[in-house]
């Protein structure tokens, strides 16, 4: 899929595609013939391998729900269903973190997924907005079918290692 974010991180350049994060190599030093002749040049100023993250993931057509703090990034991918964090151990899907099902059916009717990050609380907020097609749409859980109407708001704390509340608030971009 098509490159729908970049973000740095350390030297290198992490890619969000649609369907796939990649890690590209960036201001390392290569040598290369610059014409054919035999004098040599060297520099600094390109991009190198490419390296796939382990995980069938990508941000989908989202790259707002993109939010980072420190060597954490978290994004969702719509079409997948999930919510997810890039750290130095790889892709977490955080949503499944007691919310795989949530995420997985509700995400789907989602036409604004946009991500912030507060770093008072320490915690990454999803605002899930739903287009006014989907609107009628219900979502199934194994407690029950609800209709969703209203856009929310979730956080998820990394201190508490889980979603910690639907926010009362609304975020606005």
């Amino acid at each position: 899929g098509s490159i729908q974010a970049l973000k740095t991180r350390d030297t290198n350049l992490v890619t969000f595609c649609e369907d796939k994060i990649l890690k590209v190599l960036a201001n390392k030093d290569a040598v290369f013939n610059a014409d054919g002749n035999p004098q040599l040049t060297a520099t600094n100023k390109v991009l190198g391998q490419t390296i796939p993250f382990v995980g069938d993931y990508g941000i989908s057509k989202n790259p707002e729900s993109l939010a980072w703090d420190q060597n954490r990034i978290y994004f969702a991918d719509k079409q997948r269903g999930a919510v997810l964090r890039l750290s130095r151990d790889g892709l977490t899907p955080i949503s499944n973190v007691g919310m795989k099902t949530y995420f997985r059916e509700y995400l789907r009717m989602c036409d604004n997924i946009v991500g912030t990050f507060d770093v008072v609380n320490g915690e990454y907020n999803i605002k899930l907005g739903i287009n006014e097609i989907n609107q009628t749409e219900q979502v199934c859980t194994p407690s029950g079918c609800t209709v969703a109407v209203e856009p929310r708001t979730l956080s998820f704390n990394e201190g508490g290692k889980g979603w910690v509340s639907f926010k009362s608030f609304i975020h606005s971009c």
